[in-house]
């Protein structure tokens, strides 16, 4: 059996909020939901599960590699919704992306304040 990524549990101050922030960007549908989770449907069958902990949220960072269309339909919403970013992870160069590593790729904060990262060429 090969190893591949399932799903993950990413820490919302309002779940509903949080996966409607990432259905609109990344242009996902819905997808059936139990218990504490809303969840939404990754390319591959990966599943984020959104949830709402009793506890003080930790930023985490989070990597979505999309196509060049996609990316510029997003950063487009990104602008047009007044989303603050950054063209590097130390938030130095506001209100750019970079053209690092044969893409282009953009950083700035969901909802509950995680730092999300879009590329369109991964790392390796």
């Amino acid at each position: 059996m090969t190893v591949t990524f399932n799903h993950t549990i990413i820490a919302a101050k309002d779940r509903h909020e949080s996966a409607r922030f990432f259905r609109e960007l990344l242009e996902l549908g819905e997808a059936p939901s139990w218990g504490p989770f809303v969840n939404i449907l990754l390319d591959e069958g990966v599943l984020l599960q959104f949830a709402e902990p009793p506890v003080e949220i930790q930023m985490q960072h989070y990597a979505f590699l999309v196509d060049d269309e996609l990316f510029d339909r997003a950063y487009g919403r990104i602008v047009e919704r007044g989303v603050e970013h950054w063209a590097d992870p130390r938030a130095t160069r506001p209100g750019e992306i970079n053209h690092e590593h044969g893409g282009r790729g953009v950083y700035f904060k969901d909802p509950a304040g995680h730092a999300i990262e879009l590329i369109t060429r991964p790392y390796l």
